[in-house]
């Protein structure tokens, strides 16, 4: 199993990219946003990767981190949803995107990946509603993948530009939010639902912020 490619980038394809390996050119199928995070030809690169094998197709997909991967390998459980349906939905909302869709039961948002009908939508959520808990507390101890990794003899003569890191997720304040929540004894199904809303409102809220808002709308009503 490849689990991590680094090394430099060859060519951009519309939806794929080359990356060379010490030599060995590896063809990473990604979605567009991961496209638009990666650096120009002749830089360095690292993506986790998942290895799809089919009867008639071996494909590697890349990701900029390991919460964004996981998302992935539970979306393609799902019945009715394959490698490009559940790439096409990390793509279209992100990780965090995902964990909040799944975790406030939104299939609006994941009708809105294409390819995605609602019926679909509808059991991506059901069934993956329980998973939302575990995969956002990742984000607590999942770095993501950098490409200032690759060694310098990997990038040897490909150093005309500098080599820079893939874009950076948000914080692992949503993590940390929903640890907090858990030890002040709240389920994790209904922590990851306050917290889920609580980053909506205010995307880039520091984790106290995060705390304060999620207890709010835990608070009892009336």
């Amino acid at each position: 199993m490849i689990g991590r490619i680094a090394g430099v980038l060859e060519y951009r394809g519309t939806d794929h990219v080359m990356i060379d390996v010490r030599g060995v050119g590896y063809i990473v199928q990604v979605s567009d946003r991961t496209l638009m995070a990666l650096p120009g030809p002749g830089e360095a690169v690292a993506l986790y990767t998942e290895l799809v094998v089919r009867e008639d197709l071996m494909q590697l997909i890349g990701f900029l981190s390991l919460v964004e991967k996981e998302w992935y390998r539970l979306l393609v459980s799902v019945q009715g949803i394959g490698a490009k349906s559940a790439l096409g939905i990390v793509g279209a909302l992100g990780p965090d995107g995902v964990s909040r869709a799944i975790a406030l039961g939104d299939w609006n948002a994941v009708k809105a990946a294409p390819g995605v009908g609602p019926k679909i939508a509808q059991r991506v959520v059901n069934e993956l509603k329980d998973k939302a808990p575990s995969v956002m507390a990742m984000g607590a101890g999942s770095a993501p993948v950098q490409a200032a990794q690759v060694d310098d003899e990997v990038i040897e003569g490909a150093a005309a530009t500098k080599p820079r890191p893939a874009e950076r997720p948000r914080s692992s304040a949503q993590a940390e939010a929903m640890s907090a929540l858990a030890n002040l004894g709240y389920a994790p199904s209904e922590a990851a639902r306050a917290v889920a809303e609580a980053q909506g409102d205010t995307p880039d809220a520091e984790t106290a912020t995060l705390i304060r808002a999620a207890l709010r709308l835990l608070a009892p009503k009336g």
